[in-house]
């Protein structure tokens, strides 16, 4: 009897055992149940539910290259101006193909120092990567298909000095450049001070019969503005800090009070007329180094630049007097991704910059967009409508402040507290700690981080997929052979946008017929009709302007002859005949495939 008993009891450990093995056979190490949608027992083990610093980044992009060679490099493309390493991680299946020649995706985050998620979700989009080639055939395919190129930090030196230097919310969000912002003949002498030491930068305020503004009666740590019958009790005297030079002001001169995303060379506009830009565009060495690495990358088709916030995924034009630079064509791909967009992050809206938030003369987007002809978003990351997943409210109001007591225990915000101030005298000092409201909370960080890289993957999976899907040849008179081959894009994105067709950005696309003694070439405009336009010069190698995307976008292809406008067919009259004919196309932005028949 205890035989049988130990025979049953073994055969229920097997039968479990082998069932765990079955469900995750990639997993081997993995006890409990893979939970979908995230890589389980990754190599590289990491945290998403804080914010890293340089060196944290670093760490982690070089343990990825690491733990994933034939996926991950990392390279610096340069110093910042406090002679930070500006890395890139540039993600990719090595084995297939010359990752320099795959369409491109470009992800860079923290331009402006304060906006500290698109370090973390541009390094989530790399781990995520890294992690799920060889497990999710999706992903895996991207990534023979594709290549990402990564630069977490626009602005390192900002960035660290927001992590490790008190300020508030919206402080620094420049580099850290030094200029005479009071022109007293010193730099950066009079900047915020945590005059208490408890390492936050919050506001002053001072209880003063003239005061307009009151303590909230429900949350103590937010002020109110007092009715219009009615006494105010304290009056608000801005951030933390004293008059450090002596000259009657208090916080007037920062280190870094420049716009890092001002300084680029599309529609650039002088510090009078757009704030925060600098003598010329392309002053600072950051974004020197970007543009040098972009133009030297034409396999560049999209990109994704992470700001915060406000919950939108805004498309060019950032200025109203550039709307005839964004064809209608372009907006057709810009609005199906930004649509779908809408649906995958709850509460984001898709925008045009100036339409829809403000004007920005010299931004970053429009270099990428307009400049380069690359088809660009710029995600603002977090909103109101993420605390309790309604539009109530919108921000305003007692949003932040309830989110805090139902969700985080009171960690938000720093209590008023008294304190002798050497030129105010008997102040307090409270609010919001400078990682609140503009900066996603940590347990929710992951979830909207997997969201905005989800919709990078899908505007990166519809850069273009050319593939050469019919090859035709008809002998004709005194020895020569007709060949006709058809060449279909299989995404959204065109190999040009519109802009780029218009003002020649880039060169055509070259698709060429090798090892045959080719004798005339031309584009067929419409196969039925037997309408072609013949190229004279190099007819081997038929250079073809565009070719389309499923959704249009720079038009192309050759409408009329039953077929649509994401392929292109071209034709060559060759002497003889061949037993095997290699076509072969060249884009900049499609890449390069080839196929024989």
């Amino acid at each position: 009897m205890n035989f049988i008993k130990y025979f049953i009891f073994s055969a229920i450990i097997i039968f479990i055992t082998s069932s765990l093995i079955a469900q995750n056979p990639t997993d081997p190490e993995l006890t409990g149940m893979r939970a979908i949608g995230t890589p389980a027992n990754p190599k590289v083990k990491w945290a998403w539910n804080y914010y890293m610093d340089f060196a944290a980044y670093t760490k982690l992009a070089q343990e990825l290259a690491k733990a994933h060679p034939d996926i991950v490099k990392v390279q610096s493309i340069g110093k910042s101006s406090k002679g930070l390493d500006m890395w890139v991680l540039t993600i990719s299946d090595y084995k297939t193909g010359n990752v320099d020649r795959k369409p491109a995706f470009w992800i860079d985050g923290s331009i402006h120092a304060n906006e500290m998620q698109g370090v973390q979700f541009a390094m989530y989009t790399a781990w995520y990567l890294a992690e799920s080639f060889g497990k999710v055939d999706f992903l895996t395919q991207l990534l023979k298909d594709k290549t990402f190129y990564i630069l977490p930090s626009v602005n390192p030196d900002g960035r660290e000095n927001f992590i490790h230097k008190p300020g508030p919310t919206n402080s620094s969000r420049s580099g850290m450049v030094s200029f005479d912002d009071d022109r007293d003949g010193s730099l950066d002498e009079d900047t915020y001070d945590d005059i208490d030491g408890d390492g936050n930068i919050v506001m002053m305020r001072r209880k003063s019969p003239a005061g307009r503004f009151k303590q909230d009666p429900n949350f103590p740590s937010r002020m109110i503005q007092a009715a219009a019958d009615e006494a105010g009790e304290y009056e608000m005297l801005g951030f933390e800090g004293i008059d450090n030079d002596g000259d009657g002001l208090v916080n007037e001169d920062h280190p870094g009070t420049y716009d890092p995303n001002r300084d680029w060379a599309w529609n650039w506009q002088p510090n009078y007329i757009q704030n925060g830009a600098l003598y010329f565009p392309g002053t600072l060495v950051e974004t020197q180094n970007i543009k040098k690495f972009i133009i030297s990358h034409p396999n560049i088709a999209g990109a994704q630049s992470y700001h915060n916030s406000g919950g939108m995924f805004l498309r060019p034009p950032g200025a109203e007097e550039d709307q005839p630079f964004v064809n209608q064509a372009d907006i057709a791909v810009y609005d199906y991704i930004g649509k779908q967009g809408e649906k995958m992050v709850p509460g984001y809206n898709y925008y045009s910059i100036w339409k829809d938030l403000y004007t920005v003369y010299g931004g970053e987007l429009d270099f990428f967009a307009l400049v380069r002809g690359i088809f660009t978003f710029s995600n603002e990351i977090n909103n109101a409508y993420q605390l309790f997943n309604e539009q109530q409210g919108g921000g305003s109001g007692t949003t932040y402040e309830e989110f805090d007591k139902l969700l985080l225990f009171n960690d938000a915000y720093i209590k008023w507290q008294p304190f002798k101030h050497p030129q105010y005298g008997d102040i307090e000092i409270g609010g919001a700690k400078r990682n609140y409201t503009r900066n996603t909370v940590g347990f929710m960080m992951e979830e909207e981080g997997h969201r905005n890289m989800a919709f990078t993957i899908l505007h990166a999976y519809h850069m273009p997929k050319l593939d050469i899907v019919e090859l035709r040849t008809r002998a004709l008179a005194g020895g020569l052979t007709e060949v006709t081959a058809t060449v279909v894009n299989q995404r959204a994105i065109p190999t040009h946008s519109a802009h780029d067709i218009r003002y020649k950005i880039e060169r055509p696309d070259y698709i060429t017929l090798k090892n045959a003694q080719v004798v005339s070439g031309m584009i067929v405009e419409n196969d039925m009709l037997g309408i072609t336009r013949e190229q004279k010069n190099n007819p081997q190698t038929i250079e073809v302007a565009n070719i389309g995307g499923t959704v249009g976008g720079g038009g192309g292809g050759f409408g009329g002859g039953g077929s649509s406008n994401n392929a292109v067919r071209v034709r060559w009259i060759i002497k003889g005949k061949l037993d095997k004919y290699t076509v072969e196309v060249d884009s900049r932005k499609g890449g390069v495939v080839s196929k024989t028949f």
